[in-house]
């Protein structure tokens, strides 16, 4: 249960979302028929996030003819989405002073930015972001707002869209955000070329040279990591397999990688990467395995083959489960170690046998 000033929170902002759909309700109008303008709006600061808002971007670069495709995020994501080729404009919210609304610095500039066609509030159903539907609505100005038909904030949308039966896939239901436009089509995140150092280049020359596999044992949240030592399980089945595994690692988790390290034998630590270095190395070996983390959807969108390891989430909604890629859920073993080594022993042979041993392609 969450603790008493969340739950606090959250009923201000379910009553916040209810009277704002009052106050800025207006009539029902059609979409238009052509598009030349899209605003995506996705203000959550997770990398992953960020990347899963790039499938919307490039379905609606392949209209035609093709709309200017724009992105309102959080700061700190920017950078995830600069230079992506389906990506026009990416805006960074300010969120000083948003209690003003329509008056706030950030809510004024995003909307002198404008006008677009259409703005999409690119959240989910699972728990709806006040927040998000909020912002979208006050930056569209005269835009129609697409978004999630979920209570409260579904009333904030123009055109508010019901969730799929058929799957829990939180990126196909994303996609699926944008069926008033057009037919989603399956697509996977994707990432810009990455920006590599020189420093790097030697090194992941090496890489690709020969089979390797990336090992990403951090993640930012602790209570749904895979504990080291079964990272360790999968370093010495790829090992065995012929592969060089590489364990990454990001700020603060150098002292992670060495315990990494340190239960395979002829596992190496990688150099400090920052977004894109991680992007190139994982792109480089062609082989992933990871936490249900950024790092994972990064990989997935840099083209690499991902097994994501998966503890106290749901796999089929934040998951990629078709190969190349897999999954493998250890919350019902994690309390058992030899049935967890086992598992994990189980998914690495399988997931790597269907790469070979070639290495990246």
């Amino acid at each position: 249960m969450h603790p008493w000033h969340k739950r606090l929170e959250g009923t201000g902002k379910r009553a916040l979302a209810r009277v704002a759909a009052l106050v800025l309700r207006r009539p029902t109008r059609a979409l238009p028929a052509g598009l030349r303008r899209v605003l995506l709006v996705r203000v959550d600061d997770r990398v992953g996030e960020a990347l899963l808002t790039t499938p919307l971007a490039v379905a609606l670069k392949r209209l035609q003819p093709p709309p200017a495709v724009e992105v309102l995020v959080h700061r700190r994501t920017a950078r995830v989405l600069e230079d992506h080729p389906a990506i026009d404009r990416i805006l960074a919210l300010d969120r000083r002073l948003l209690g003003l609304g329509p008056l706030a610095p950030g809510i004024r500039a995003v909307r002198s930015a404008g006008p677009w066609d259409v703005v999409v509030d690119c959240g989910n159903w699972e728990v709806p972001s006040v927040t998000s539907a909020l912002i979208a609505r006050l930056v569209a100005g005269t835009a129609q707002v697409i978004g999630p038909a979920v209570a409260p904030t579904g009333p904030l949308h123009d055109v508010p869209v019901p969730a799929r039966t058929d799957t829990r896939s939180e990126l196909a239901q994303r996609l699926h955000l944008l069926s008033p436009l057009l037919e989603p089509p399956r697509l996977l995140p994707t990432f810009r070329t990455p920006r590599v150092s020189t420093s790097l280049g030697p090194f992941l020359a090496q890489v690709r040279a020969s089979p390797h596999a990336v090992l990403v044992p951090g993640g930012r949240l602790g209570w749904r990591r895979i504990p080291p030592w079964l990272f360790g399980v999968a370093a010495r089945v790829l090992t065995s397999l012929g592969r060089t595994v590489i364990v990454a690692w990001g700020p603060g988790e150098e002292d992670l990688g060495h315990t990494v390290v340190s239960e395979a034998p002829g596992a190496q630590l990688a150099p400090p990467t920052d977004l894109d270095g991680l992007g190139a190395l994982l792109a480089a070996a062609g082989c992933t395995v990871s936490n249900n983390s950024g790092p994972m959807h990064l990989s997935v969108a840099v083209g690499a083959p991902t097994l994501a390891l998966f503890l106290k989430m749901d796999p089929e909604r934040w998951g990629y489960g078709v190969a190349p890629h897999a999954v493998l859920d250890l919350t019902p073993a994690i309390d058992d170690r030899g049935r967890a080594a086992l598992e994990v022993e189980r998914a690495v042979t399988a997931f790597a046998a269907g790469l070979g041993s070639a290495g990246p392609s």
